[in-house]
């Protein structure tokens, strides 16, 4: 019997990604020469793919000119990188998803009430860099609640969160973080829904399979999490950039194996993952239900 292959219900690029792409497309179809402020979204592929048609990235302002177009990414940028763009690029596209906008007003509407931030993330991650801009003052980064502890005395915390973090982990550090203040603190969920939905189908088929491929770069946070929540229930649950990494030998005894995507994964990656996993065994998997 052949070895089944089943898509998570939810899986791939999400709305702030398809959004951004698509914003980068239109520009390209307008004859603008595109340079986007650090890599567009966290996929290799995807970006050797964008840069046949003339993309390329920057990692300073100051390396754009007033007859290209910059393009902040779906991560956000901080107000003066933002500010420094303008001021040196002919054209500015903010693709920040809507969702890290949130995140970035909301610190922004706490830090001119003169409160603290504690924002659940990691510290080194772009869209963390980003809101931070908007509480420089006000704002305390950490990773979860073994943290809490280092944080001071806060006045009147409002607690969010990166919008890929595990929700677990941003609610128990929102409770730990009650512990640090006096004040009543606001909690406030930004984990992005598109986060919530692939983890919670992962989670879901997880324990329904024998193997699991997450695809998705290394250094996507949204997709090591998906990895993270996958082998919870299913131990050999694999984290792969491209249909080239998976190992047969991995493969050996599985009966069932599930797939799911990183938000940064495009949908022609995902179909040469399920292409090639069906040619190792699944030639009898009918409809895999793909987008």
């Amino acid at each position: 019997m052949g070895m089944k292959v089943l898509l998570a219900d939810e899986y791939g690029f999400c709305f702030g990604v398809e959004r951004a792409v698509e914003m980068v497309e239109e520009s390209v179809q307008k004859g603008e020469t595109v340079r986007t402020l650090g890599p567009l979204i966290h996929n290799e592929q995807e970006m050797k793919r964008l840069a046949t048609e003339g993309v390329a990235t920057i990692s300073e302002p100051v390396q754009i000119t007033r007859d290209e177009t910059a393009v902040i990414r779906a991560h956000g940028v901080t107000p003066e990188v933002q500010k420094a763009l303008e001021e040196q690029a002919g054209k500015v596209v903010d693709a920040t998803c809507p969702f890290v906008t949130r995140v970035q007003r909301l610190a922004s509407r706490a830090a001119a009430q003169d409160r603290h931030v504690v924002i659940v993330g990691s510290a080194d991650h772009p869209e963390m860099i980003g809101v931070k801009g908007y509480a420089p003052d006000h704002a305390f980064i950490i990773k979860d609640e073994t943290e809490v502890a280092s944080l001071p005395r806060l006045r009147n915390p409002m607690v969010v969160s990166q919008t890929t973090i595990k929700a677990k982990t941003f609610f128990d550090t929102a409770e730990a973080v009650k512990t640090k203040t006096d004040d009543e603190v606001e909690v406030i969920n930004t984990i992005c829904s598109a986060t919530r939905d692939r983890q919670d189908a992962a989670r879901a088929l997880s324990g329904m399979v024998d193997a699991f491929y997450v695809i998705g770069a290394t250094h996507s946070s949204n997709s090591v999490k998906l990895h993270a929540v996958c082998k919870e229930n299913c131990e050999r649950s694999f984290l792969i950039e491209t249909e080239d990494d998976i190992n047969p030998d991995d493969l050996a005894g599985v009966k069932t194996v599930g797939v799911t995507a990183g938000a940064s994964t495009p949908e022609w990656l995902i179909k040469r993952v399920v292409e090639r996993l069906r040619s190792l065994g699944a030639d009898e998997e009918k409809n895999m239900g793909l987008k």
